[in-house]
């Protein structure tokens, strides 16, 4: 779908008012999905969502090389869970707009049958993805809110799409960061994790609270705290590392971005989406990445 049919401006004339594709979608305040999907170079957003976007870029220019590290980050994972972990099914929350290499695509490229629930609070993503899903029965869409975890849990649409007694790879992909309340937090991440069985993996990415922030990222922050509703959340290290409490980690372990690591290096899958060359810009850079087993 492009930015025109979303009602974003794209090749409109800037004199044009954008209007949202469904009644129910506020494209007056940003959404941090929506500006994910400008970092990424994604046609799905407005105007709100691009001056966000653009204020945090100004103060961190980082923040766009960081989005697509940790999209690789994911694409990477996915690949790994389907291909060398023989995982079949994906429960993604907080997955976003479509963009490149979705988790159905990577998925799907090693199995045509794995099964994909996407689950997102933001109705655009629900509006985009059934365009895109149409054709796909592996693979659902739902609209829901991961602050109720065992309402979500209990939807009849992820019960019948995905099979609770076999493995499942949990993806929590640059999410829990916009729960503030860290008790909250950690009772959703536990909530989620506590519902799979033995075998299944916990995908994991979170912005860290560094040692000391710098002005840039003081401004970013203050950036999705006063201009967004759910806010950014910064933790530190051993406080990301909970949401990793009784799991076996693998590859390089919780890492920051960076350093991150699964299976052969050489494997250049997701290389498309940041150069292998431009990670080591983000060396030291604040987002810690990992993925882990649920062992019983």
């Amino acid at each position: 779908m492009s930015q025109q049919d979303a009602g974003g401006t794209g090749a409109l004339g800037a004199e044009q008012v954008e209007q949202p594709p469904a009644p129910d979608i506020d494209i007056s305040k940003p959404h941090v999905a929506r500006m994910y999907d400008y970092f990424l170079g994604g046609k799905n957003n407005y105007a709100a969502d691009r001056q966000a976007a653009e204020a945090a870029l100004k103060a961190t220019p980082e923040v766009r090389l960081a989005a697509r590290a940790n999209r690789r980050f994911l694409i990477k994972s996915v690949r790994w869970l389907a291909q060398e972990a023989g995982i079949r099914q994906f429960l993604d929350i907080g997955s976003g707009l479509p963009t490149q290499q979705n988790v159905h695509e990577v998925a799907q490229s090693v199995d045509p049958n794995a099964r994909v629930v996407y689950i997102d609070n933001d109705p655009l993503v629900r509006v985009h993805a059934d365009v895109l899903l149409a054709t796909d029965p592996n693979t659902i869409v739902l609209e829901a809110d991961m602050r109720d975890p065992k309402a979500l849990l209990d939807r009849p649409e992820i019960r019948e799409h995905l099979d609770f007694s076999q493995p499942i790879a949990l993806l929590l992909v640059a999410v829990l960061h916009f729960i503030r309340n860290h008790d909250e937090a950690y009772a959703i991440a536990d909530t989620l994790r506590e519902a799979l069985p033995p075998g299944s993996y916990v995908v994991l990415s979170h912005v860290m609270l560094p040692e000391q922030l710098t002005e840039g990222q003081k401004e970013t922050l203050a950036t999705y705290n006063t201009r967004t509703a759910t806010g950014l959340t910064l933790r530190t290290r051993d406080q990301i590392a909970r949401f990793f409490q009784g799991l076996t980690p693998v590859g390089s372990g919780l890492s920051l971005i960076a350093d991150w690591t699964i299976g052969n290096e050489h494997d250049s899958y997701g290389d498309d989406v940041i150069s292998i060359d431009e990670i080591p810009a983000l060396k030291g850079f604040p987002l810690m990445c990992g993925v882990a087993r649920v062992d019983g």
